[in-house]
């Protein structure tokens, strides 16, 4: 088994042992950490919705600030912490959109009123009152009428994060955690222990 493989089964091991543990509220959700062209850190949670050995998808609205931020530097990181499972996986990797295909697959699996949210929400843009945004809900909730496919808004797709880098980490006694990285290099894929 090529080190990736290795990798990735080893985080579908541990994604799937924390989807099954039942005082983990939601094992998709991931932090996703980004940089601005200016420098600027920015951090905010996702949730996973696939990955293979292309990488790790999530979606969102390309007008946001992470959507903003990926545009001006795709190099970004994901952390899972699973505190109930005292583990962690921490992958490092540059974003690039996903396939229009698969973004209109995904987006025709929402629920409705998450994809009239998808129109009427200007995501991480100021808003006057909860009001202004519930009347471009009903807006948009009228123009789609129920019975009818609300289609993909041009500014709402995925993205997929390629790791070059993936980092497991199991908490121990003694503060004496397992920690072991993937990482690829000039010369391919390589593993290594870490100190704790």
């Amino acid at each position: 088994m090529q080190l990736l493989e290795q990798a990735l089964a080893r985080f579908a091991e541990v994604y799937g042992r924390a989807a099954e543990a039942a005082d983990v509220v939601d094992h998709t959700a991931c932090t996703l950490a980004t940089c601005s062209a200016s420098g600027w850190p920015q951090v905010r949670t996702v949730l996973l919705k696939g990955y293979d050995e292309r990488g790790f998808a999530f979606y969102t609205n390309r007008h946001s600030r992470k959507g903003q931020a990926l545009a001006e530097n795709p190099r970004a990181a994901v952390c899972f912490h699973w505190a109930p499972l005292a583990e962690q996986v921490v992958i490092e990797g540059v974003v690039t959109p996903v396939a229009e295909a698969e973004a209109d697959a995904y987006w025709a699996g929402r629920p409705r009123e998450s994809q009239i949210g998808g129109w009427a929400s200007h995501q991480s843009r100021g808003l006057e009152s909860r009001e202004v945004l519930e009347q471009r809900v009903a807006e948009y909730a009228a123009r789609f009428p129920d019975g009818e496919a609300v289609p993909r808004p041009p500014h709402w797709s995925g993205y997929r994060l390629a790791p070059v880098r993936i980092e497991f980490w199991r908490a121990r006694p003694g503060r004496l955690h397992e920690r072991d990285v993937y990482e690829h290099t000039a010369e391919g894929w390589c593993h290594r222990l870490l100190n704790p």
